[in-house]
């Protein structure tokens, strides 16, 4: 059966994704020829008018009295997201076709259902080039390694860890809170020491999690925005930090923190420990602006709550100036040799700061990146009452993209192949180009379950802190698990955008969610076989041009299998995934003769053989 319409296919919809604004678009039907269709209309909506538009499509032919073909263009005349379906004319009267499954793609119904999407995004809107075919390390900086250099930081409130291969601190104190006050001891110049380990593992870009002083080990809850945390050491081993790793083509992007500082902090300065300033001591404090106070001092909006982290409000002008303007923040840490920054909680930021702050980047380098959390479909996430606009060409350069996470995930649990095809193709179709080219595709994070937990362990299901310090995998369950991690991270390395390595997830470290899942670094207890995957896959993305912006083709997805083709104009590969218990072999979509297997893959007479719970990878 022949589907009325399919977007993702460009005999119906050409081109395929996400356009520029002004971009003609062929649409093409096709109508079973003995519905009798009188005339045939294109419904399409701008997102935010309330009437739909019809215009007329033309009969282009008749397919064997099995179905005719109507066609027409349509041009996106503004910035922003259009929906569209069809109406069709028949003796019976007004018929609709309208999206259905992965299978049938499309029918024709009595009534109007879902429409599909097309993105409109800004006429020339581009992407940094550096980041395009590399591959990201994020680095909690406490947890990875300690350059042996003791700071004296002036604390009694702390706890510092002997053990680095430890557990942090989980239990509450004696007050019922979680103060994340124990410190590892994890600092810039160890990151430094270890450049020449991560140049091995092919990274191009150190992602690291906020690095500015704060009270707690994770330093969300910001102290100071102007001062690396003394913990880590000083912002002359910021720079050095940048400066070596540049010499080895690394990049380093900071994360940053912009939705609420901390209540310990110079801004807000609860607890007095920056002398008498301070929004909630003063209501002259110069930052008594940023803050929303419902009853000065003690009743302010927090994140999610917490009393700790008093909420900012963005659009203030102070505000707006002291981080993105000529002197901001944004700019003195690029001045300082970062090539960008990671933005947490992007979809609790409003639009005209994440413009402001798009324009501070781009002003001191059009090459840096900004990067958002966002953890749906960027293209049509709506918050702050309406559709956000990140990745129009205004905003964001490029979102953390759990979408695929969440697609791999599925895939290695046995999900059908052919329904984790589809939410990949979600991404590539609504997303635009410039985009997906520099989407950051992550398994791991600061905080998720660490992937080879999260697909080998029991779930988690809500079980608590002491459960989750006690559950590791059983040896069956890790050796399960690590065939696992090789298909999640040859499918991670070999998608459309750049992968995102968590620090330790390619030693094999395990951990349900935070503080778990941020551990030292098991340095010298690495599981090498699974180092020297992530090395491989690391040397064969940086061998093959496609993996740089090449284009994207489904060959197959049906149960445990899922392949596909990443070719351009110099190369091209073949890239095939089996989560199942039994090998198959499949056909080659090109000459055997001229190709390359990688990774172990083996071929016999022009097929492929995809090992059970294995990949198989062949350049053409």
């Amino acid at each position: 059966m022949i589907a009325p319409y399919d977007s993702r296919n460009e005999a119906y919809r050409s081109p395929f994704g996400a356009v520029e604004v002004g971009t003609a678009i062929r649409i093409t039907i096709r109508v079973p020829h003995d519905l009798n269709c009188s005339f045939a209309e294109l419904a399409i909506k701008y997102d935010y008018d309330y009437n739909w538009q019809y215009h007329k499509m033309f009969w282009y032919c008749n397919h064997e009295d099995q179905y005719d073909k109507w066609q027409c263009e349509f041009v996106p005349k503004r910035i922003g997201l259009y929906w569209h379906g069809f109406r069709l004319h028949t003796p019976e009267g007004i018929k609709y076709i309208i999206p259905t499954d992965v299978d049938t793609k499309s029918c024709i119904s009595d009534t109007p259902g879902r429409a599909w999407q097309i993105t409109s995004y800004k006429k020339g809107f581009d992407t940094p080039k550096w980041p395009v075919g590399g591959i990201m390390y994020q680095i909690f900086p406490d947890r990875f390694f300690f350059s042996g250099e003791k700071k004296d930081i002036g604390r009694n409130d702390i706890t510092i860890m002997d053990d680095w291969y430890g557990l942090p601190q989980w239990w509450p104190n004696e007050n019922g809170e979680i103060t994340n006050t124990d410190f590892f001891q994890g600092d810039l110049k160890g990151i430094t020491m270890k450049l020449d380990y991560l140049k091995k593992l092919g990274v191009t870009c150190i992602y690291l999690n906020p690095i500015s002083k704060s009270y707690s080990n994770h330093r969300y809850d910001t102290g100071d925005y102007s001062e690396v945390d003394p913990m880590l050491g000083t912002e002359e081993d910021f720079i050095t930090l940048c400066k070596e790793a540049k010499k080895l083509g690394i990049h380093v992007i900071n994360d940053g923190v912009y939705s609420h500082t901390g209540c310990d902090s110079k801004y807000f300065n609860r607890f007095g420990n920056y002398g008498d300033g301070g929004a909630y001591r003063d209501r002259n404090s110069p930052y008594f602006s940023w803050y929303k106070f419902n009853e000065w001092p003690n009743n302010y909006n927090s994140w999610w709550g917490f009393y700790t982290l008093p909420e900012v409000h963005e659009e203030d002008p102070n505000f707006n100036e002291y981080i993105n303007g000529e002197n901001g923040i944004v700019r003195k840490w690029m001045r300082d040799g970062n090539s960008g920054w990671r933005l947490d909680v992007a979809d609790e930021l409003p639009d005209v700061f994440l413009e402001n702050l798009r324009k501070a980047v781009k002003a001191e380098n059009p090459e840096g990146i900004v990067i958002g959390e966002v953890w749906e479909d960027a293209s049509n996430k709506e918050s702050y009452g309406a559709r956000r606009k990140f990745i129009l060409g205004d905003q964001l350069d490029s979102v953390m993209n759990y979408v695929f996470r969440n697609a791999i995930i599925d895939f290695c649990k046995g999900v059908d192949a052919k329904y984790v095809m589809s939410n990949i193709l979600n991404v590539l179709e609504n997303y635009p180009r410039p985009v997906i080219r520099v989407l950051m595709n992550l398994l791991s994070t600061h905080d998720t379950e660490r992937i080879l937990t999260v697909i080998a362990g029991e779930p988690l299901n809500g079980r608590d802190r002491q459960w989750q310090a006690e559950t590791k995998l059983t040896k069956k369950q890790r050796e399960i698990g690590l065939q696992l991690v090789k298909i999640a991270t040859g499918i991670q390395y070999t998608l459309p955008g750049f992968p995102c390595v968590y620090y330790g997830d390619e030693a094999g470290m395990e951990g349900y969610r935070d503080p778990f899942n941020r551990c030292g670094f098991p340095w010298g207890k690495e599981d090498k076989d699974l180092v020297e995957w992530y090395r491989d896959l690391g040397q064969m993305r940086g061998s093959i041009s496609a993996f740089c912006d090449g284009e994207f083709r489904p060959v197959y997805a049906e149960g445990n299998v899922i392949s596909y083709l990443r070719y351009d104009n110099k190369s091209g590969i073949y890239c095939a995934f089996n989560s199942g218990d039994v090998d198959v072999i499949m056909d080659i979509p090109f000459s055997a003769s001229q190709s390359t297997p990688y990774m172990g893959t083996e071929v016999i007479k022009n097929r492929v053989v995809v090992p059970a719970k294995g990949s198989a990878f062949i350049s053409m």
